[in-house]
């Protein structure tokens, strides 16, 4: 509908402009009949009929104009309803496409997200096994660690209490041992108390010592002397030491005594002073016993079980230990007379050895002629192997010598079938 407006103002226009072009030429002829009165009057007829042609002629112009508009309008207006339907039809085929686009667009999208979310799906699946490897790693990882540290300190655990039932079962033998040591104790006292049990005591601890030192043959426990009595135990050395006799003697009331916290001063001081009387009169008997000329030793042992009676001697009573020395008696504990039995063992390996000498300067003639009939032996031997080198020496010069004379031989025999093959080619060219 705007378009035939359009249209319409533009043939108003143009009515407008030929009406005025007419009335320019009206204006101008009027002038020119203003100019000419004669051709005036004769001409005014003319521009009447003209005029009234010229109304006649704009009527015509006029209605054919209307007639044009109007048929221009209908036309506009099927024009525009065809422009309108093609427009709709337009519209519609672009809304068609429009919405197959849309479709088509859509199927893209969603086939875009479908791939995206299978890419998205197909990536968190990756992810998400990645992870679930490196979680199960981790665990794995944790589960070894904490499965180690389980297996770790149930082993210490295990160690510990298999620690602790051993030393339970030690604290039980422990026990045990206490209560047989109570016992040993008890009977120890019982033993100590008996004056001759205290001698008997002594002598098995004594017999005890030589026997796991000294080897057997070389003493005789409870051995008798011509004097008619019986020593604790004689050990046999060599001359010039000979025979030592070796008593056991075992102080034992008058230490206790004097010992005693809860004794007066003046007991203790009795008791040291019956300690010392003790001490004289063993040294003495064991002097006076145990010491014969021409049958044993100029010298005796007497041997005191308890370290701390030997100790005391030594410390607090060196007057009983000179004593003891001018008697030729030397008093040992249980330790000392390790010592002394040591001694006396290698003595007697000494003398063993003495002993044995001659059968070794024998041996030692025998190696020395065995040797003198290896060295001339291996004299001979090396003459020979000289010899067998310089054999072997002039053999290989001969083979030398031997080699060359074939070589020589063989190159000869190249040189003749070279100049027999020379002579033939020779012979072959002549011919040609």
């Amino acid at each position: 509908m705007n378009l035939s407006v359009e249209n319409l103002s533009q043939f108003e226009i143009a009515a407008v402009v030929l009406l005025f072009t007419i009335l320019i030429v009206i204006v101008v002829s009027v002038l020119h009949l203003n100019k000419s009165n004669t051709e005036a009057e004769s001409r005014a007829e003319q521009h009447a009929r003209a005029a009234q042609t010229l109304q006649e002629s704009f009527q015509r112009t006029r209605s054919e104009l209307i007639e044009s508009q109007n048929n221009t309008q209908a036309r506009m207006e099927r024009r525009f309803g065809e422009v309108q339907q093609a427009v709709e039809k337009r519209l519609g085929e672009m809304s068609h496409a429009s919405v197959e686009r849309f479709g088509e667009m859509q199927n893209s999208i969603e086939k875009r997200l479908g791939e995206m979310a299978k890419e998205s799906i197909q990536s968190f699946s990756k992810s998400n096994n990645e992870l679930h490897e490196i979680l199960q790693k981790r665990l794995n990882d944790i589960s070894g660690q904490v499965e180690h540290r389980l297996n770790k300190g149930f082993e210490k655990t295990t160690e510990t209490f298999t620690d602790v039932v051993k030393r339970l079962a030690l604290i039980d033998e422990a026990q045990k041992r206490i209560t047989e040591l109570s016992s040993n104790v008890v009977s120890l006292q019982e033993v100590l108390t008996d004056k001759r049990s205290r001698g008997a005591f002594g002598e098995v601890q004594m017999a005890g010592l030589i026997g796991n030192v000294m080897p057997e043959g070389s003493y005789e426990l409870q051995h008798g002397l011509s004097n008619g009595t019986r020593v604790d135990c004689m050990m046999f050395l060599p001359d010039p030491t000979g025979h030592i006799a070796i008593d056991s003697k075992f102080p034992l009331d008058s230490f206790q005594k004097m010992m005693d916290d809860e004794a007066t001063d003046l007991d203790r001081a009795q008791a040291e002073k019956q300690f010392r009387l003790d001490i004289k009169k063993h040294i003495k008997d064991i002097a006076s016993k145990y010491i014969i000329e021409n049958e044993t030793a100029d010298g005796a042992i007497m041997f005191i079980p308890a370290e701390a009676v030997f100790a005391e001697i030594h410390a607090h009573q060196p007057q009983l230990v000179d004593e003891a020395q001018r008697a030729r008696v030397w008093m040992v504990s249980p330790t000392t007379l390790m010592a002394v039995l040591t001694t006396a063992r290698a003595v007697l390996k000494d003398s063993a050895t003495r002993k044995q000498v001659h059968v070794i300067q024998d041996h030692l003639v025998s190696l020395a002629k065995d040797f003198d009939r290896f060295r001339v032996r291996m004299n001979n031997l090396s003459k020979h192997i000289q010899q067998a080198n310089k054999d072997v020496a002039d053999v290989h010069i001969s083979a030398n010598k031997i080699s060359s004379r074939f070589e020589k031989i063989e190159r000869v025999e190249l040189q003749e079938e070279d100049i027999e093959l020379l002579d033939s080619d020779t012979d072959l060219d002549n011919n040609s």
